[in-house]
């Protein structure tokens, strides 16, 4: 029998899209399994959410290093350690070195809360609140050393609605991700996909 294929998810905070992921492995619309769970924050709400799916959970405090390259060092012995093929950030609040991205090229994802490449950065529903727009969303995308730019592999659209605040557009954006992350992750995973210069095309349906 084939082993799953393996995937390591880097969090910060509650590790809502972690848990949509767990959820996926679970009830098998995802074939994979989490190898790992690593937090660069003791505490964080994700690390509990991985323990109760009996998953490993890792801290690798951020603040004990003396530098970026140092603790992204750490993180790739950790993932490699535990032969982790696919890394999923799920709400991690850094950003990743050249190296990091070197030692797994294309086998980084990230889900960000807009239709990039709209609205980058930090807090992205407030930004797109602000600006007026009437169409946000969410996308999974692979991660290079771009900020938020590297190839699209899924979107979501999601309307901003009259009376909407930045906060019930992120909620809503927020169910979106849960949707888009683990099927953005199998399409990933199964293979034959390939890139067109920034075009992600996947594999043909069987």
């Amino acid at each position: 029998m084939t082993e799953p294929r393996r995937i390591g998810v880097l969090i910060s905070g509650r590790g809502t899209n972690l848990q949509s992921i767990l959820d996926a492995v679970a009830d098998g619309r995802l074939a994979a399994s989490v190898a790992v769970v690593i937090s660069n924050r003791p505490g964080a709400e994700g690390l509990a959410r991985a323990e109760a799916a009996g998953v490993e959970t890792l801290v690798l405090d951020h603040r004990a290093h003396r530098s970026r390259e140092a603790y992204d060092a750490e993180l790739v012995e950790a993932l490699g350690a535990r032969r982790v093929e696919l890394v999923c950030l799920a709400g991690f609040m850094r950003i990743l070195s050249p190296a990091f991205i070197a030692a797994f090229q294309g086998r980084i994802l990230n889900i960000h809360p807009s239709l990039l490449p709209a609205f980058p950065g930090v807090n992205p529903p407030y930004q797109a609140w602000e600006h007026g727009v009437t169409i946000s969303g969410a996308t999974v995308h692979f991660v290079d050393e771009s900020l938020d730019g590297g190839p699209i592999v899924r979107q979501e659209a999601v309307p901003v609605q009259q009376g909407d605040t930045s906060d019930s557009l992120a909620a809503r954006i927020l169910e979106a991700e849960h949707r888009i992350y683990p099927e953005a992750i199998g399409v990933v995973l199964k293979g034959g996909w390939r890139l067109d210069g920034r075009r992600f095309i996947p594999a043909a349906r069987d």
